[in-house]
């Protein structure tokens, strides 16, 4: 993780969803280019530890903390951490989503509700906790990460499709309302992604049928991404929804 120039060295960034898969690779990636990093998981505080064991390994700074960023109070209580800790807040990841599966007869309003409140409402009480302290950066940033089947649909998934889709909504509409405040708004849509999943978990049905063009999967693609959009050569880009996705989706 020391190949990065440290470009973004003196900041400071929270990445939901950051322990394991997508997230872990992101909180690494701003990490090696010099971030010091709150490291959130929804409630698996061991694996949340494990990427900072491995951010401090290589001589990064990076801090745990459990929360579900549907609860605005734990929200509230991430963003005060990182500025008693590192003292600033530069970047805001909103990565946490669930993404399970069920038909439209199964799932029930409480379902529907569960995947909204972690995914949209997640993003939205971020960026509510955070805002000030992006505000006085100077060079903030907040990155969403979408996904593919916000843009190509997919069955069994009417809620996490929704809420995705709802993503590149808040996206274009706090790239407006931030505008003013220095700090940009993009969203990242990652395509078909090498996952770590619970035991006995199925292959989405969307990833048996779609493949890439480049004949690969990954997470470090996404990270990549995200560590150009909170570096100084990007401060021009705002609005937009990225595809990093090998081709499995044209925009």
């Amino acid at each position: 993780m020391a190949d990065h120039d440290g470009e973004l060295h003196g900041r400071v960034a929270i990445v939901t969803g950051a322990g394991r898969n997508i997230g872990r690779a992101i909180a690494q990636q701003l990490a090696a280019a010099g971030a010091a990093v709150v490291v959130n998981a929804r409630s698996n505080l061991a694996q949340a530890e494990s990427v900072v064991r491995e951010i401090e390994g290589t001589g990064g700074r990076a801090v745990a903390f459990v929360a579900d960023v549907s609860d605005p109070a734990l929200v509230s209580q991430m963003a005060d951490l990182a500025v008693e800790r590192f003292g600033r807040i530069d970047f805001l990841i909103n990565n946490a989503a669930l993404r399970r599966e069920s038909s439209l007869e199964e799932m029930t309003l409480n379902d529907w509700r569960e995947i909204i409140a972690v995914i949209l409402d997640g993003a939205f009480n971020c960026v509510k906790a955070c805002h000030a302290q992006l505000r006085r950066s100077g060079a903030g940033a907040v990155v969403n990460i979408g996904g593919l089947s916000a843009h190509t649909g997919a069955r069994n998934r009417i809620h996490v499709v929704t809420a995705k889709a709802g993503l590149v909504g808040l996206t274009r509409a706090l790239a407006h309302d931030l505008a003013d405040d220095g700090v940009t708004v993009n969203c990242v849509s990652p395509g078909l992604i090498d996952t770590a999943r619970p035991a006995g978990s199925p292959e989405p049905q969307h990833h048996r049928i779609q493949h890439t063009l480049t004949g690969r999967a990954g997470a470090a693609d996404v990270a990549a991404t995200v560590r150009f959009l909170c570096g100084s050569g990007a401060r021009h880009i705002t609005g937009q929804t990225i595809h990093v996705n090998g081709g499995a989706f044209l925009s």
